[in-house]
């Protein structure tokens, strides 16, 4: 048996956060300013109180209207997050209860951001290609919102919170619908993408709630979350496009066998700068960050619903997807449509 996908649903929180609403915090910049940085308008923010785990179910839920899968479906539930209602008990679990899966099922956390979902994709192929499983939900959510401190615009204007459910299941035959993957890992990186505190190695505490000025006039504490942008962009640079060439070859293909790339969608600029710099043509790329923001683990599977519905992803189409970022993480794998 091989794996394909099955279908794609996802859920954004009600609170809007558009640029004018930023500009009001930030008197020295404009609508059009940071338009032109990020390339966003607006993102979601979860509500107090309301966790991934929330947002996921309902993203699960949506995935079940439409009437590809049950919950009685499901015998493998995969949830990739780095906001998770605890440090224990495993969100999965919680997730499991709440959605009424069976209790004959697996159900685990993974917590990887930006190239999750590749990762994600990874780990049902395997699970279903060596017979453990038959139908994996696979869901992303992220609330980054919760860790940044509101008067830090180096993150506050790229970041939005969202979920997505992903069911894979099996194809009858030998076609190859998901695959081959390239994986990488860099943890040299990992301290420009990063909540300091809050963890085992550094626990919260009065110290780590008292907000410093950097020299670009951001706001945090070591509870937020910190992002050093020009190492994260040349990181970017630098990785991907031999990623994406390290996939072709892995596969056989060219850019020119490829039907569509969609990559994590961070921002405008950097998307760009990979556009160009992999040679891959304006009309394969897809772009769908403008209405979300950076939704971290959730914004390939947002990426691959919005270009299906725009037509722009079309049944039977060769797909490259290419996940990268806070880790250093990246990874990439083929799919058939």
């Amino acid at each position: 048996m091989k794996a394909k996908i099955g279908g794609v649903s996802y859920v954004l929180p009600q609170i809007k956060l558009t640029n004018a609403d930023l500009v009001r915090d930030y008197a020295d910049w404009t609508v059009d300013k940071i338009a032109e940085k990020t390339g966003i308008d607006q993102r979601y923010i979860a509500a107090e109180g309301e966790c991934a785990s929330d947002l996921g179910i309902q993203a699960a839920e949506e995935l079940f209207a439409t009437g590809i899968a049950s919950a009685a479906d499901i015998d493998y539930l995969l949830f990739c997050t780095q906001s998770p209602d605890y440090f224990l008990p495993t969100s999965a679990c919680i997730i499991q209860n709440r959605l009424g899966l069976r209790t004959a099922v697996g159900a685990l956390d993974f917590n990887l951001g930006c190239s999750g979902y590749v990762y994600g994709l990874g780990l049902a192929k395997g699970l279903i290609e060596t017979a453990q499983a038959a139908t994996v939900l696979l869901i992303t959510a992220e609330t980054y919102s919760k860790f940044i401190h509101p008067g830090d615009r180096s993150v506050r204007t790229l970041f939005g919170d969202a979920a997505t459910a992903t069911l894979i299941t099996t194809v009858p035959d030998d076609t190859e619908m998901i695959g081959p993957f390239i994986y990488g890992t860099d943890g040299a990186g990992a301290r420009n993408l990063m909540v300091p505190a809050g963890g085992a190695r550094q626990r919260s505490s009065a110290q780590t709630t008292v907000v410093s000025e950097d020299d670009q006039g951001n706001l945090r504490a070591l509870d937020n979350l910190y992002m050093n942008g020009s190492e994260i962009f040349g990181f970017t640079l630098s990785s991907v496009p031999k990623a994406v060439k390290a996939l072709l070859d892995k596969a056989g293909e060219s850019i020119d066998t490829v039907d569509l790339f969609v990559f994590h969608q961070a921002n405008r600029f950097m998307l760009e700068h990979l556009r160009k710099k992999c040679q891959i043509p304006q009309e394969k790329f897809v772009l769908a960050y403008q209405r979300f923001g950076n939704t971290v683990s959730c914004t390939i599977p947002i990426a691959l619903k919005e270009a299906e519905r725009s037509g722009q992803l079309r049944r039977g189409m060769r797909v490259m997807l290419v996940g990268f970022g806070v880790g250093y993480s990246w990874g990439g794998c083929f799919v058939e449509w």
